[in-house]
């Protein structure tokens, strides 16, 4: 149940045994089905999760009930509303499951309490905020610069294994397009092959 979470954390830092024999006391291992929320718009986010197996999305719904899909989470990621988990206020985001998913959960109290207790892990989520960081301002370039066909190329590059996982239509979401100009880019990039 732990072994991707100790994995991901000795791609940032270096743990013995007995360090991350502590830290997974303060996680939750959850079981979430197809569709469930583990959060929605308007309460206050007080976890972030880790993917062990499933994909999450993260999403708002305009006033149109448009959904605007800002985040996959599959295996080996994190997935949270860190604004409103940093400063407690009601979060704008949904974040359910697209998949039967197993997570790991970890609440904000128990996450203070491990890293007074792992200091080492101040550094791994600080690494893990700095990457996220970068991510993010990456995709804001992207959406004011690169065209449809540049973002969804750079979507197939980082989440390879998405496009056979999730509908056309939620990609065509996360990209910021229509389904149908979703389908005219795979075309023809099918045509170029």
């Amino acid at each position: 149940m732990f072994d991707l979470l100790h994995a991901n954390f000795q791609k940032r830092i270096y743990l013995t045994d007995e360090e991350f024999d502590r830290c997974v006391t303060f996680f939750v291992p959850k079981k979430v089905g197809k569709k469930q929320f583990i959060l929605q718009e308007g309460s206050v986010c007080n976890h972030i999760v880790f993917v062990n197996s499933g994909c999450l999305r993260s999403y708002t719904v305009d006033s149109n009930g448009e959904e605007h899909i800002v985040q996959f989470a599959i295996e080996d990621w994190w997935i949270s509303d860190l604004q409103s988990f940093l400063s407690g206020k009601p979060s704008i985001y949904n974040i359910d499951a697209l998949e039967d998913s197993e997570v790991l959960f970890l609440e904000k109290a128990a996450r203070d309490k491990m890293l007074e207790a792992v200091p080492k892990l101040e550094r791994y989520f600080r690494l893990l905020q700095e990457a996220n960081y970068v991510v993010t301002h990456h995709r804001i370039e992207e959406a004011l610069s690169a065209s449809a066909e540049e973002r969804y190329l750079d979507f197939i590059k980082t989440y390879p294994t998405l496009v056979q996982r999730v509908a056309q239509g939620q990609i065509a979401s996360y990209l910021g397009i229509t389904p149908q100009s979703l389908s005219r880019i795979r075309k023809e990039l099918s045509e170029k092959s």
